[in-house]
């Protein structure tokens, strides 16, 4: 008799074992691969230092505090104001200093005298803040002469420089109540600071200066990537929908410090900078690197701004620092390279080294 069919029943149970077979050995072909990766990955050695990307190497020497810590001025504790004979006039001049354009700004209250900048945008938490460009050695310093002018200078004269430069304005009458509070409040600041001695952290940080010029194609890059988030992609900052101040300052433009302003100096806005921004950075953890801090100055500083007559500024032409942007000059290096670097060959020269 002819044999009869398989049974399809047979032909499934086939079918199944053929499947089993290769899902077996799939899985054992993945459990080497994991086991092989796995070990490959244990017995790699790690990259050396000098093969890490050079934004890993900034950041590993950006962790370092930019000065020592020891010895750091500090303000007066705020909370003993109050025992101060003319307190609400302290109390006043802080007001001014944090809020100045509420009061003296294109809608301010008392007068309109300046570009809506408050002076914080500069002096960093009302000017008490290590490294922010703080007044701890103003009453230790004032009167004084200062070469930009040529003249001996008080307090009153510093402030009014500020008011015509940075916030880009007129003047306070001296004897207003508001230039009294102002000088009285960076008095009480540095009311425990000698005659004559500068404190450790007051001023802005000196730059290592850079073996090239200042670029600023490269600091538009970082402008852009670490900063426009709050400055505004052109520059403008961030106004409050009052319209009396910023909640991030103008770089550059109308509204902002004009190219009489000590910031103009790209070696003092690449120290501000340095210590200071992005926002989160501070002295103890900048976030930029030294070549990032001279580069975004000069990138912000090649933007248009208004200008300030500075015919009467440096009389003495020998005395004009290396990063004034404005001839004529005591040397022979042109106003490029003062604006930009290198600084090593200027500084040499007026040295009278090779």
């Amino acid at each position: 008799m002819k044999e009869s069919d398989p049974s399809p029943l047979l032909l499934v149970k086939g079918i199944l074992g053929l499947l089993l077979s290769i899902l077996v050995l799939s899985l054992f072909g993945l459990s080497l691969l994991i086991i092989t990766h796995s070990n490959l990955e244990n017995s790699t050695p790690a990259a050396p230092q000098s093969e890490v990307s050079d934004p890993q190497k900034k950041a590993a020497v950006q962790v370092q505090p930019l000065i020592s810590l020891n010895d750091l001025w500090k303000a007066p504790d705020w909370n003993t104001v109050s025992a101060e004979p003319n307190a609400r006039q302290i109390e006043y001049g802080r007001e001014l200093i944090e809020h100045t354009s509420e009061y003296l700004g294109p809608k301010g209250k008392v007068m309109q005298i300046s570009n809506g900048l408050n002076c914080q945008n500069c002096h960093m938490q009302a000017g008490t803040l290590p490294l922010g460009n703080n007044f701890g050695a103003v009453a230790s310093s004032y009167p004084k002469v200062r070469s930009r002018s040529g003249q001996m200078e008080d307090i009153p004269k510093r402030i009014n420089d500020c008011f015509e430069r940075s916030l880009n304005g007129q003047p306070l009458e001296r004897e207003s109540e508001e230039m009294r509070a102002m000088v009285a409040y960076m008095r009480w600041l540095g009311k425990d600071v000698p005659k004559g001695i500068v404190p450790s952290g007051t001023g802005i940080y000196a730059v290592p200066l850079m073996d090239r010029a200042a670029d600023p194609l490269l600091g538009k890059t970082t402008y852009e990537q670490k900063c426009a988030s709050c400055h505004g992609a052109e520059g403008q900052g961030l106004q409050h929908a009052s319209g009396l101040a910023y909640f991030y300052p103008p770089l550059w433009g109308p509204n902002s410090y004009n190219d009489g302003a000590g910031l103009f100096r790209i070696s003092r806005f690449a120290g501000f900078v340095k210590a200071n921004m992005p926002l989160g950075a501070s002295h103890e953890r900048p976030m930029l690197s030294d070549e990032e801090a001279w580069d975004l100055a000069a990138y912000v500083n090649s933007m248009d701004r208004p200008s300030k007559d500075k015919s009467a500024d440096w009389p003495d032409i020998s005395r004009k620092p290396m990063d004034h942007p404005f001839g004529p000059y005591a040397d022979s290096f042109s106003e490029t390279q003062h604006k930009f670097g290198p600084f090593q060959p200027i500084l040499a020269a007026k040295a009278g080294t090779p």
